[in-house]
């Protein structure tokens, strides 16, 4: 299972590498060293609130706003892993604890899909596939902090800006499964694309996302082939 758990995580540390490098770069323009970010995503280890905090860092924000800041942008995680506590009942108490530390949005889509299926999930490929994914990001974060020296122009004239929603995209793919998955997917796009066109900001994407999993939880019960 540890062979399963290291192929598992491969989907992952590629999907990880580029948005880590993309991060080590932004945390190299801000004045970060590499052991700085290494300690960074070895503790953090949370993709965007180790880009806000940066950006934030580059703004002159204190450490309570940062703090704050990354604390209300992890809440969701609270949800999303009540979705699969239920699995890791056979966990105890300090795997649990390690789990959650290393618990992150793409950990939670791979195994959305995986754990209903394995039913009672394999700790030891369980802890392979999230040590291997959390190495991946330590190592290419540093990594790009080290480039950010050397590398001239943006990370955007490299198209590094577009690695997350790239990411994002390949594990949403993933989970629609019928089409019911479908339709809501394409709802909270339209409805996503729909509020920021008319109000800007950033408040679409939460609205998107409230009304959407309102809708999924409306739509649980209804079979799939109806829609």
């Amino acid at each position: 299972m540890i062979a399963h758990g290291f192929y598992r995580s491969l989907p992952l540390v590629l999907g990880y590498f580029p948005i880590g490098f993309a991060f080590g770069v932004l945390a190299a323009n801000t004045g970060l060293a590499p052991w700085e970010c290494g300690l960074m995503s070895l503790f953090v280890y949370a993709g965007s609130s180790q880009l806000i905090a940066v950006s934030l860092l580059a703004a002159g924000a204190g450490i309570l706003t940062i703090t704050l800041t990354t604390f209300l942008v992890n809440l969701r995680h609270i949800l999303m892993s009540a979705t699969l506590a239920p699995y890791l009942g056979h966990f105890s108490r300090l795997q649990q604890a390690l789990f959650a530390y290393q618990f992150t949005d793409e950990i939670f889509a791979l195994y959305s899909v995986t754990f209903p299926q394995e039913k009672i999930p394999n700790k030891a490929g369980v802890f392979t596939t999230n040590l291997v994914a959390h190495g991946a990001w330590i190592g290419s974060s540093v990594l790009g902090a080290w480039a950010g020296t050397t590398l001239t122009g943006s990370p955007e004239s490299w198209g590094l800006d577009y690695a997350l929603p790239a990411m994002f995209i390949a594990l949403l793919v993933l989970q629609l499964n019928n089409r019911r998955h479908i339709f809501i997917a394409f709802f909270s796009a339209a409805l996503s694309l729909l509020l920021f066109w008319k109000t800007g900001g950033h408040w679409h994407m939460i609205i998107a996302t409230l009304c959407s999993a309102t809708l999924g939880l409306f739509l649980e019960k209804t079979p799939a082939e109806s829609l």
